[in-house]
């Protein structure tokens, strides 16, 4: 499906006309010719050491002035905090201020309510129910009488739409402003408003969504792992000494690899996008001898994969980050074995900025803070939705490291 046979496989009229409506030409929602070329301008952006840079910038700027001292006023008072909440409004801000030079401030310290992101949450949830349904005629019915959820769906994307058609509008009529941003970039490609409306969308599906739910997981894993969190400060000790308010550079992160395998680790179990649909072009016969007629649904199982035993071994229940090192560095994994990132010509191309943002966001609060879940849930339970969300969200008690040690 996404190598050798990649072309039979595309996402398919199916696919898009269950997120058309959201998404539109986006590039998570096309084929051809479209994907071709939204997939050539942000690989030759992101693949910049400038944009890189400016990226590495963004997150360290909303990690210092906004993050910590979040977490701080919340540690001073011992108040209960939702980590999954934080996460996703600094993903929000972050991915706002590099993609489309604008800052939300959603991380601000009274923590606003922000009626996009409500309308952006809905719209992703209500989608994602159309995908999993067993009688895809219902909704298509619902969508023509404009009823129930169909109903509901709509107006939620109006809001979104308005909101990124006025991002588009802003950026044309600021000449003064910045123009590093993603879609100042892509605005001198193409004057098709909405056309970049789209990229809009996709762009922050991919940055705010994944990014957040991959650290929500990671700091719930973390929190049953206190072995794992000792390592990772340990290591940082060694790589920029042992003052916890301090930030590592852009190199000195990359010296981190237990740190970098433990992030790996937790998306093996828990990977933001759980499973991924294409449908099959031609008739087709899987490597196994599975007949695949035209037309046909494919699913393949990131989540699923991350727990089979003869993928990862007798140990695939178990967080270990050693697993991913060897001789002391973390090392890569076949990418068709682990495909968090999907894997061949859809490959992600955010890929190694969003570890980056996990292994900054992971660090810095890891270095300054203890966290002790609040409530008594055994396990992480997840909402119908486009990416992993956790039901109930990541209750905790934030504590500065000077009055506990480890993470409870």
């Amino acid at each position: 499906m996404l190598k050798t046979r990649f072309q039979n496989y595309p996402k398919g009229k199916a696919f898009s006309t269950i997120l058309g409506d959201l998404l539109g030409r986006g590039i998570f929602n096309v084929d051809g010719d479209l994907w071709k070329f939204q997939r050539k301008m942000a690989s030759l952006e992101l693949g910049s050491v400038s944009v890189r840079s400016y990226a590495f910038d963004i997150v360290t700027s909303e990690i210092n002035s906004r993050l910590l001292p979040l977490l701080s006023s919340f540690a001073h008072d011992q108040l209960v905090l939702d980590l999954q909440d934080v996460f996703r409004r600094f993903s929000i801000d972050s991915i706002c201020r590099f993609s489309f030079g604008l800052d939300p401030g959603c991380l601000e310290p009274s923590l606003p309510i922000s009626e996009f992101t409500l309308a952006f949450d809905l719209a992703s949830k209500l989608s994602a129910e159309r995908a999993i349904t067993s009688f895809p005629l219902v909704w298509k019915i619902k969508r023509l009488l404009n009823l129930g959820s169909e109903n509901q769906l709509k107006e939620a994307i109006k809001s979104v739409h308005e909101l990124a058609e006025g991002v588009i509008r802003h950026k044309r009529n600021s000449s003064h402003e910045s123009h590093e941003d993603l879609l100042s970039r892509f605005m001198s490609t193409t004057n098709d408003d909405e056309f970049l409306r789209d990229i809009v969308i996709s762009f922050l599906l991919a940055g705010r969504d994944t990014v957040a739910s991959a650290l929500t997981s990671f700091f719930w894993i973390l929190s049953k792992n206190p072995r794992v969190v000792e390592s990772i400060r340990q290591e940082s000790n060694r790589v920029i000494g042992s003052d916890s308010q301090k930030l590592p550079s852009f190199n000195q992160l990359r010296e981190m690899h237990y740190l970098q395998a433990a992030v790996h680790e937790s998306m093996r179990l828990f990977p933001p996008v759980q499973f991924d649909s294409k449908f099959c072009n031609e008739d087709d016969v899987l490597p196994d001898g599975t007949y695949v007629a035209r037309g046909t649904r494919v699913t393949y199982h990131p989540y699923a994969m991350g727990r089979m035993e003869r993928i990862w071994g007798s140990d695939v229940l178990e967080f270990k980050p050693e697993r991913w090192l060897q001789n002391g560095f973390c090392k890569q994994e076949d990418p068709f074995k682990y495909p968090v990132f999907q894997a061949g010509p859809r490959v992600c191309l955010g890929k190694e900025m969003a570890i980056v943002e996990m292994k900054m966001v992971g660090l810095s609060l890891i270095r300054q803070f203890d966290f002790e879940k609040a409530g008594s849930d055994p396990a992480l339970k997840f909402m119908p939705g486009l990416t992993a969300t956790v039901r109930g969200g990541l209750p905790v008690i934030v504590r500065s490291r000077n009055t506990t040690s480890l993470i409870n």
